[in-house]
């Protein structure tokens, strides 16, 4: 079974501002197809659309039951899954380890109802990471990646992980700056 494989980033300008903009891209791909997807909204926080990012990569997909790798550099996103948070939410009454409301239940809930209609694995990416750059220490960049992933990963699968993360950074961004013009900010 082939697996699908979707990158994305989350980005917000002026996060924890009372006017903020946010933007989110996503990258899926399966085989040889791709599929970029992003967008914006005011108002919101980067861990609103770093969930936003992914949620919106699961709503474009056409069927259910698919093996999918979820590439994030959000370590919020990423080890909610990874450690398995969600389940104690869940059982707590979607109250978080102090007893308070999980912040951005209502992204979660959405992500969970679309995350348990396949296999998901969840994968954490460095972000913003200039893999073009002589001064970036990539060996020591891949060497974290698999502390943090695993060995199954090669060389050349962490350089075009890095690259797909920061395409998914630029989608976000552009995200931004949509809002901005439909805002009239420029």
């Amino acid at each position: 079974m082939s697996i699908l494989k979707i990158y994305t980033d989350g980005a917000c300008s002026g996060n924890q501002n009372e006017l903020n903009i946010g933007g989110w891209g996503a990258i899926l791909e399966f085989g040889d197809n791709r599929k970029e997807l992003h967008g914006g909204e005011a108002n919101t926080t980067n861990n609103r659309m770093e969930l936003t990012a992914v949620i919106e990569a699961f709503n474009a997909l056409k069927r259910d039951n698919l093996k999918i790798q979820v590439f994030t550099d959000s370590s919020y996103v990423a080890n909610c899954f990874r450690e398995r948070w969600h389940v104690a939410w869940e059982k707590n009454g979607w109250k978080n380890a102090k007893k308070e409301p999980v912040e951005n239940q209502d992204l979660w809930q959405a992500l969970l109802s679309l995350v348990n209609k396949n296999q998901v694995l969840f994968y954490r990416v460095r972000g913003h990471v200039n893999i073009d750059s002589p001064n970036t220490n990539l060996e020591s960049h891949y060497t974290k990646f698999r502390e943090m992933n695993g060995p199954g990963f090669t060389y050349e699968d962490f350089l075009y992980i890095t690259k797909m993360n920061n395409r998914a950074d630029e989608l976000a961004n552009l995200g931004i700056r949509e809002i901005r013009i439909t805002n009239n900010e420029g």
